[in-house]
């Protein structure tokens, strides 16, 4: 029988499911629509848009099963923990990769079209959700928790904390793949925007055309960076929670605050299309376009790059 909390659970989780999806969509859908966003930055906003559209499709109902202990066998359970790993996983490489993008964007303006080409932008979209496999998918190959005597035919009730090791999760996947990530992220935008300024002081005086270009690169690495701050606010406490349950065996994390945790670390997939709508300009003209074209079925302005497409009516 489910309890009260366990309903709320689920209500809440299929609204930020929902939210996630469309939202997610959208950010792919305005990419599509035009091309000006085709650039090899946009490549990697899209590959975090799809895990986001994941999260929302896959991640949260298997989120859901996982919490209420559902009976599954051993291994069926397993691939479930897994496969929200790997997401979460995709997630943070794409954010990396975004960095690496930005920073060779302000470090090496002149070459940066020659190096970073929108092939080998989805080539490193393709590795990153590779690597995310691969190590999302490391307790399949033996490290997890101790199956029962009869796995195949014996059903366990499916909960993370009886599939999962904690030493994998802290160690490999947080300490490796969650805080590595994120402290080179933090020290490529710092030198970002280091850099962005030296240049901005020193040309001052400079044409308006470089000024202009430095103050957009700005903008948006601001945007990205706060992109990146939201992912670490909604995803630390539940790896937090981890490591208590880790190192104190003892002590007990409460249900709710887990709960708090997981909708944390969801929600951020709503909220990265609420980023890009409110700070990137040509995201939020080509937005407008869509919902004023497709949904209210208006003729507006054209938007540069837009595609023919007709009224969803």
């Amino acid at each position: 029988i489910l309890e009260k909390v366990d309903l709320m659970y689920i209500s809440i989780e299929s609204t930020i499911a929902l939210a996630s999806v469309l939202g997610n969509v959208l950010v792919v859908l305005v990419v599509y629509m035009n091309q000006a966003l085709r650039d090899p930055t946009f490549c990697f906003i899209v590959s975090l848009a799809l895990a986001d559209i994941a999260v929302g499709v896959l991640v949260i109902p298997l989120a859901v099963v996982i919490s209420l202990g559902l009976n599954t066998l051993f291994y069926t359970c397993l691939f479930i923990s897994c496969l929200l790993v790997t997401i979460t996983q995709s997630s943070i490489l794409s954010l990396l990769a975004i960095a690496i993008d930005r920073f060779l964007r302000v470090k090496i303006p002149t070459r940066y079209n020659i190096i970073v080409t929108q092939r080998r932008a989805w080539v490193a979209v393709g590795l990153c959700w590779l690597i995310s496999f691969l190590t999302g998918l490391v307790p399949m190959a033996g490290w997890h928790l101790s199956p029962p005597g009869n796995v195949s035919t014996t059903p366990i009730k499916c909960q993370f904390t009886k599939v999962m090791r904690m030493d994998y999760m802290v160690y490999f996947n947080f300490f490796i793949w969650v805080v590595v990530p994120l402290i080179i992220m933090t020290g490529l935008y710092a030198e970002i925007f280091r850099v962005i300024c030296r240049q901005l002081n020193r040309r001052a005086e400079a044409t308006c055309d470089s000024s202009k270009y430095y103050r957009k690169e700005l903008k948006l690495a601001k945007s990205l960076a706060l992109v990146l701050f939201l992912f670490a606010l909604c995803w630390l406490p539940l790896h937090i929670m981890n490591c208590i349950v880790f190192y104190c065996p003892t002590c007990n994390v409460p249900k709710s605050a887990v709960y708090v945790g997981i909708f944390m670390s969801h929600v951020n997939s709503a909220l990265n299309p609420l980023v890009y709508a409110f700070r990137i300009q040509r995201f939020r003209d080509t937005l407008i376009h869509i919902i004023q074209r497709f949904v209210l079925c208006k003729t507006p302005s054209a938007v540069p790059g837009q595609l023919g497409l007709g009224c969803l009516k």
